[in-house]
């Protein structure tokens, strides 16, 4: 059995007293209740010493962990038994793991509050849900008003080569020396990099007010735990408006090399800039990795020609091996966003400007009805290709980490994906790369969770 501690502390800044319902809803361990979505993902955040990416098998190791909001005079207390130790020192939670349990219950209560029950908007609608994505980032306090535009996001895997994971680690580097923030999915890998080479060069710097801000949602959260260098932590109630959530923030992407994960956040992003109303949007996108993923980039350029155009390579720049350049481009292009925004009265925060299509937008259930009922063939529009090619790799993803999407690969078997013959060909060359060069799953042999039919 692994080492635990039990214990009752105090939820690390400001948290709003909680209703008595509030209280209840946070106990109740039916499906309407919000305990087990508090207890997966709080278990996560105090997992982040032992980097995993199977949030079932965590919940397995821990079975016997729990953790009960106590509401009391003088404001709310956690109580948590049966933690993992690594999340204490000499017995005392570490900091920065308060920190992200608080707004891990702040976001949950929230959410539940302002959207699942009073319906202030509508989900159904693109304006809804962009303003719902806008008012979960406002309460968690990550829209900064009065800074200028700096914040790049990173994507890439969780499941890198230590090579791979040097060289977003350099990236990231040169990026804080210019005087760039990071904003990531906040797991391990091409997330953690990133912010580990800012956090020096933002010392050298004296740049005291960096962000390294944590964007999440609770399937992925519960399996990939916050790392602790994230100051700023968010957790989205599902996978498209965390997706928004990254693009309306973002001042500038980097897409390091990745898996499943991360092609259908290239998907997405891309799917997005060649709307027609997006033309001329400054949003720079750089796609880079060391010399050894140049064949990576290579697959994943002609994957994106084949499936939406020769036109999609205007929306984005490959650098393979050369972070200097990288964080170059980067700083001058997010100049450039900075007098585009500013010519037009935009705001710096968030990209209202920026048009988020509904098939980017309305959430994606991967069952295997809904995988196999996808339509990914060429005789569609570009954006609607892009849609569902994201949503067969979103359940990928699912059935790789997620716990709901592993138990369902484990009553039914794997998902099945129907497609015309050639897109097919290309979509089986493609996955077949990622488990070849091992970007699937952190540890262990890889099953696939899917099949090609």
């Amino acid at each position: 059995m692994p080492d635990t501690i039990s214990t009752t502390i105090s939820p690390e800044g400001s948290l709003e007293i909680l209703s008595q319902q509030e209280v209840e809803r946070l106990h109740d361990t039916s499906r309407s209740g919000l305990h087990e979505l508090l207890r997966n993902c709080s278990l996560a955040v105090l997992n982040c010493g032992n980097p995993t990416d199977d949030g079932l098998a965590l919940l397995e190791t821990y079975r016997d962990f729990d953790i009960e909001v106590l509401q009391q005079d003088r404001g709310v207390r956690l109580k948590i038994t049966n933690a993992p130790a690594e999340a204490f020192v000499d017995g005392k939670m570490i900091r920065g793991i308060r920190e992200h349990l608080s707004a891990v219950l702040r976001d949950i209560v929230y959410v539940y509050n302002e959207i699942q029950t009073r319906h202030r908007f509508d989900l159904r609608t693109a304006e809804g849900t962009t303003n719902a994505v806008f008012h979960i980032l406002r309460k968690a306090g990550t829209l900064k008003p009065g800074r200028d535009p700096s914040l790049v996001v990173c994507w890439g895997g969780h499941s890198i080569s230590r090579e791979e994971y040097d060289y977003t680690k350099s990236v990231g580097y040169h990026l804080g020396l210019r005087e760039l923030d990071i904003c990531t999915g906040c797991g391990p890998g091409a997330m953690k990099g990133p912010m580990k080479g800012a956090n020096v060069a933002h010392a050298k710097q004296r740049r005291t007010q960096g962000r390294y801000l944590g964007v999440s949602e609770p399937g992925i959260i519960a399996a990939e735990a916050p790392n602790p260098i994230v100051n700023e932590l968010v957790v989205m109630p599902d996978i498209e408006q965390r997706l928004e959530a990254f693009v309306r923030l973002g001042h500038g992407i980097i897409v390091f090399p990745g898996g499943v994960g991360t092609a259908e956040e290239i998907l997405y992003l891309l799917g997005i800039l060649l709307h027609p109303d997006n033309a001329d949007m400054e949003l720079p996108v750089i796609l880079t990795g060391p010399a050894d993923s140049a064949d990576y980039f290579r697959r994943i350029d002609e994957f994106l020609v084949y499936t939406l155009g020769e036109a999609v390579r205007q929306r984005y720049r490959i650098v393979v091996d050369d972070a200097v350049e990288v964080a170059r481009t980067m700083r001058k292009n997010i100049d450039a966003v900075t007098e585009y925004r500013r010519s037009r009265q935009d705001a710096f925060y968030y990209n209202w400007r920026l048009t988020v299509a509904r098939d980017f937008q309305e959430p994606f259930e991967p069952t295997h009805e809904a995988m196999a009922g996808l339509a990914l063939h060429r005789d569609q529009p570009v954006h609607e290709l892009a849609a569902n090619l994201r949503r067969a790799f979103s359940g990928i993803v699912a059935g790789n980490v997620k716990e709901k999407g592993i138990r369902a690969i484990e009553a039914h078997g794997p998902f099945r994906l129907h497609a015309e013959p050639a897109l097919m060909a290309r979509l089986d060359e493609l996955l077949a790369s990622f488990v070849d060069q091992g970007r699937m799953k952190l540890a262990g042999d890889y099953v696939p969770c899917y099949t090609l039919g």
